[in-house]
């Protein structure tokens, strides 16, 4: 209990000291006009009040991630904890401050132009196909869950099938109207529901303190398979949303066309970020303490998915409230972020195509490709679909780390709050893409040439060196031109 108190004491000095840095570091001007007083449209450039801006960003970026992810997470053992800490403070916030502030600066623009702007035509053209896809692929992953649990608590005339119509239609009205219409209204009570559910389980591990362990009783993998799944790269893909997801930074500039002030981008985006790490860190403690430790956890697990989990804490801590609010958070929560993901989407394509958003034609005409491939993907199996979003997200993360990265070099600002993590980063998931069952060695090991643990995280390690060098050799290059 006691390094679950210091981790959550962290989190918060963390958003103020470390925050209070990455804010000078980046330049917030309060006097500065942000997008939505110049290219308001009624529509996607729409003044929010800040609370209900941070509330649905942090609605946007959590979902069901810091909960399933950081109860799969928590059995690489007390290192999740650590990950959650420092990843959400020196990596996840830091990500999603810049790359949200860096979009407001530039108009509310979407992360693939933001990103190309930094890296170049051919990396924008790829981050175009790449984020589109990997928001496709979140839109479709979460409507399964939610149309499935609706199933069961619904009459046998409403089967899945009719409750996956339902949330799809759903996903096209918040897709094309707008923001302040459906998503500014109930999104932030969603969100203050997801955090009073997360409050309330932290209050009843005071009860439960004695299984939480320590983390100095030692760094233990407790996952039934430890060599086939070490804690790198394995750990840091798997708790992705309650330390550093790519995902974030394609909603981060959804909501910096509502902000009416920079000086409130640290309180959404580092904030939203940070409150998130608090969820993670409040669940990954609550299975273990729920389940009575490490090897509990395990068979709970493995005799039903974390949304069970998820009900059964819920409902035996905090009674009939918290059933309703666990059933919420597991229907609610991946809708919204769904659907989120595909306005995101049309936001992207709208850019790139140069497609004002004001008429409803033209959001139509932007959307039904996006549906029509979003129902598409849906036709292919769930474990698929969840597999390969989870590295897609994170190599997300990498482009978008790099691009500020860049950026911070070249307006002559501290680098290094960004280098570090993108350098991290980047081995992280060149390991993972290469050793992982769902990454290449699924393709190396059909021919028999299996990819060893050795070989990928060697292969990591040289690429994360190959982006040091190239990025080295662009700041002494723009060093040289500065003064010449």
């Amino acid at each position: 209990m006691i390094s679950f108190l210091i981790a959550v004491a962290a989190l918060i000095v963390g958003y103020i000291v470390y925050g209070g840095v990455v804010e000078r570091i980046f330049g917030a001007d309060p006097e500065r006009p942000t997008p939505v007083k110049e290219h308001a449209d009624g529509v996607d450039f729409v003044a929010l009040p800040t609370w209900k801006v941070f509330l649905i960003q942090f609605l946007n970026i959590a979902g069901l991630g810091p909960i399933f992810g950081a109860i799969m997470g928590v059995m690489f053992g007390p290192a999740a904890f650590l990950w959650i800490v420092f990843g959400t403070i020196f990596a996840g916030a830091v990500h999603d401050y810049l790359s949200g502030m860096m979009s407001l600066r530039r108009g509310g623009v979407s992360l693939p132009e933001m990103v190309g702007q930094e890296l170049g035509t051919n990396i924008k053209l790829l981050m175009r196909a790449f984020s589109i896809l990997l928001l496709v692929l979140v839109g479709a992953v979460f409507i399964y869950n939610p149309a499935d649990l609706l199933a069961i608590l619904t009459p046998d005339s409403m089967g899945r099938t009719f409750w996956i119509v339902v949330i799809f239609v759903y996903y096209m009205a918040a897709t094309m109207l707008p923001i302040d219409k459906i998503i500014g209204r109930i999104y932030p009570l969603f969100g203050l529901a997801l955090l009073f559910m997360a409050v309330g389980i932290m209050a009843m591990m005071f009860a439960h303190w004695s299984a939480l362990p320590e983390v100095w009783e030692g760094f233990y993998n407790h996952r039934a398979d430890p060599e086939a799944t070490p804690i790198f790269p394995m750990m840091f893909v798997s708790i992705a949303c309650g330390a550093i997801s790519g995902f974030h930074a394609t909603q981060s500039p959804m909501m910096a066309r509502c902000l009416v002030n920079e000086r409130h981008g640290r309180v959404v985006f580092y904030g939203a970020m940070v409150t998130e790490g608090l969820v993670a860190l409040i669940w990954a403690g609550a299975a273990v303490a729920f389940t009575g430790g490490y090897d509990n956890l395990q068979e709970a697990l493995g005799s039903g998915s974390p949304a069970v989990l998820v009900n059964s804490i819920s409902t035996s801590w905090l009674g009939s409230v918290g059933g309703v609010l666990a059933v919420l958070g597991v229907i609610a929560a991946p809708i919204t972020t769904g659907d989120t993901a595909l306005r995101s989407a049309r936001l992207i394509a709208a850019d790139f195509m140069g497609v004002k958003q004001d008429k409803i034609m033209k959001r139509l005409a932007i959307s039904l490709p996006i549906f029509l491939v979003t129902f598409i993907v849906m036709l292919m199996p769930y474990e698929v679909m969840w597999r390969y979003f989870a590295w897609c997200n994170q190599a997300l993360s990498v482009f978008t780390l790099w691009a500020v990265t860049v950026w911070l070099a070249r307006t002559g600002r501290l680098y290094m709050v960004t280098l570090l993590p993108a350098l991290f980063m980047t081995a992280v998931c060149v390991t993972y893409i290469f050793y992982a069952p769902e990454g290449l060695n699924s393709l190396t090991s059909a021919v028999g040439m299996p990819v060893s643990y050795e070989v990928a995280l060697g292969l990591g390690c040289m690429v994360s060196a190959l982006f040091l060098a190239l990025f080295t050799r662009y700041t002494r290059q723009a060093h040289q031109m500065a003064r010449g």
